[in-house]
Formats: C-alpha cells, sequence, structure tokens
C-alpha cells in the first residue's frame, strides 16, 4: 500500500518542524514548502533532512511561497497530497502592525490560495487551517469554538479571513476542511522574538553571568502557554476524523507574562524583578487581555488533552537554552 502523502507549509518553523517529525514517524511522504534564501534557514529541520538521493526518501522540500499562487497550484497537482496543512504565516502580531499589508497577502491571502488550489485540481485532499486563539480578541475569556471573534491586530484580521474562507470551502465546496484554533503554544523552538522565547533566552544569559535586562511589554496579558510537539497531533488527529469540524487547542489555564517571566527566573535560582524592565514599545497599540482556552470539544472528538502546563513549559524552554550555551 502506498503511502500517504502530507504537504506542510512552514515546515521550517516551530510547528513545522514537528509536524513533520510526527508525520514521518507515522510513515508519510512529508513534503514542505520553503521560501528561498541567500542563508540557510532550515535549522529546525536539518536533523531530519534527506538526501532526495538517497533510496526511498520521506521527506522533500520545494522552494515556493503562499502568495505566489501560480506555484501552489502546480505544486498541489504534482505531488497530489492527501493531507494540507497550511502552517506558513507572518505570525508575529507586533510585526503585524508594521507590516499590515503583506500579514494580509500572506495570511489571509495566501490560505484561500492554496484552498483554490486543492478545489481546481479536483482531488481528494484534506487541509488544516492553522487558526489562532487571537482572533478572539476582546472577547472574555475561557474561550470556546462558539465564543465571538473580535480580533485585535491585522495579524488576526488576516487569520479571521483565512479562517471564514476555510469554512466556506468546506460548506460551499465540500472540501474536508477544519480550523486548528490553536492557544499559545511554545517550544525551545520557539522564534527568538516571541515573548516566552525572549525571556527563556534572557535567563539563560543572566544566570551564565551576563548583566543585561531582559526588556518586556505588557506583564499582566494573560495567555494560555501549552508545549507545541503536542499541539501538532491535534492537527493530524482533525484531518483523521469523518467529518472536518473547527476545533480550540488549549491547556484551559491561563498565565500572565508576569507569572511565566517569574517561573523562569526562579528556575535557575532568580528574582525576576532583579532583571526584567518594561519597554512600551513593546505595546501592541491595542492590547488583548486575556486568552485563556476551553479545549473541550478537541478532549472528547479527537481525544487530545495538552499534558505540559505553563510552569514546566517554562523549565523545559530555560533548561534547553541553558544547555545550549554550555554547547557554545
Amino acid at each position: 500500500m502506498s503511502r500517504r502523502v502530507a504537504l506542510v507549509t512552514g515546515v521550517t518553523g516551530q510547528d513545522g518542524s514537528y509536524l513533520a517529525e510526527f508525520l514521518l514517524a507515522k510513515g508519510y511522504e512529508v513534503h514542505g514548502l520553503i521560501r528561498r534564501s541567500s542563508t540557510f534557514n532550515t535549522s529546525r529541520i536539518d536533523h531530519i533532512y534527506q538526501d532526495p538521493h538517497s533510496p526511498n526518501p520521506s521527506l522533500f522540500l520545494h522552494y515556493g511561497d503562499l502568495i505566489d499562487g501560480v506555484g501552489l497550484t502546480n505544486l498541489i497537482r504534482e505531488i497530489q497530497p492527501h493531507e494540507v496543512y497550511n502552517l506558513g504565516a507572518q505570525s508575529h502580531v507586533q510585526v503585524s502592525f508594521s507590516m499590515p499589508q503583506y500579514t494580509g497577502q500572506v495570511d489571509a491571502v495566501g490560505a484561500v490560495g492554496l484552498l483554490e488550489s486543492i478545489r481546481s485540481a479536483n482531488i481528494d485532499t484534506r487541509f488544516y487551517q492553522a487558526s489562532t486563539s487571537e482572533l478572539f480578541g476582546s472577547t472574555p475569556p475561557p474561550q470556546n469554538e462558539k465564543s465571538e471573534f473580535r480580533p485585535r491586530s491585522p495579524y488576526a484580521a488576516a487569520k479571521l479571513m483565512a479562517y471564514w474562507c476555510t469554512v466556506n470551502y468546506r460548506e460551499g465546496y465540500g472540501l474536508h476542511a477544519s480550523n486548528g484554533i490553536l492557544f499559545n503554544h511554545e517550544s525551545p523552538r520557539r522564534g527568538e522574538t516571541f515573548v516566552t522565547r525572549k525571556i527563556s533566552r534572557a535567563v539563560a544569559r543572566i544566570a551564565d553571568g551576563s548583566r543585561e535586562k531582559l526588556y518586556l511589554g505588557n506583564l499582566d496579558a494573560i495567555r494560555d502557554w501549552g508545549y507545541a510537539k503536542e499541539y501538532v497531533e491535534s492537527m493530524w488527529l482533525m484531518l483523521q476524523k469523518d467529518e472536518p469540524s473547527d476545533y480550540v487547542v488549549a491547556t484551559g489555564i491561563g498565565a500572565s507574562v508576569k507569572e511565566f517571566a517569574q517561573a523562569a527566573f526562579s528556575h535557575v535560582g532568580l528574582n525576576w524583578e532583579d532583571h526584567v524592565t518594561l519597554d512600551t514599545k513593546y505595546l501592541r497599540p491595542t492590547e488583548v487581555d486575556a486568552l485563556i482556552g476551553d479545549p473541550s470539544k478537541a478532549n472528547v472528538e479527537l481525544g487530545w488533552i495538552a499534558k505540559t502546563k505553563w510552569q514546566d513549559l517554562a523549565k523545559l524552554m530555560v533548561n534547553s537554552d541553558v544547555a545550549s550555551l554550555k554547547n557554545l
């Protein structure tokens, strides 16, 4: 029996790299979309890279971009994937205020391009759209699949268009298309400008003797933080269901940025207040005060439950960055 084929956009990102590992372990043939760069940008997947000239390779990388609809269509028709996971995005909320048009092109129009490529190819492909808890914006927690969407950033607004287009292609064309509304999910592979990784890297350096200060924005913002390596399983589970749907994926537990920083610093025996300084340049024009997910539907219908809560996640990330410093 031939292997199942999956296409993963954003394969070099945090989620993409964990998902590629997960799918390869299940025997999939995995195709990843990567952007052309003059420098190497594949560090998160270097350990699973396979030379295409080796016997029976399972991982293939293709140059492309979500804003290139023709390229996406050609790739879909060439590889005929059973499953498509759209994880590619301009995913930094703060950056989206500086680059709103680009964010819209990649996160919204790019998703539509993929959906249309699948529809026009007329193949039996299941589609996963990486939605986000930022869709809920100013809606009070806990948030679930029936909560009102009130986006508070260009990033969230773009993702909202992608969300509704996924629903539209499901209802209008019968595509097996699902939205995963994932709340904040972190790991040692998180980008270095995201607040949790920014904290864990600073903690490791300060514990190693650096006298630097850690500059943060809104310390009172509350988020539901989980472990990205666990969250990618929920993506796969959604596409194994007979009927497509939309799911909130979260731990159900919230913590403030201040609490996360406190846990990270205390893990190495330091007082966070001695090292953290507020910098207003990191404040958003429109803040999102609290995002805490209700994952009941995913728990029941997918059998998925978060194992790693935010305190252990903070320790895990600090340990990884401490170890990385020692290996330099």
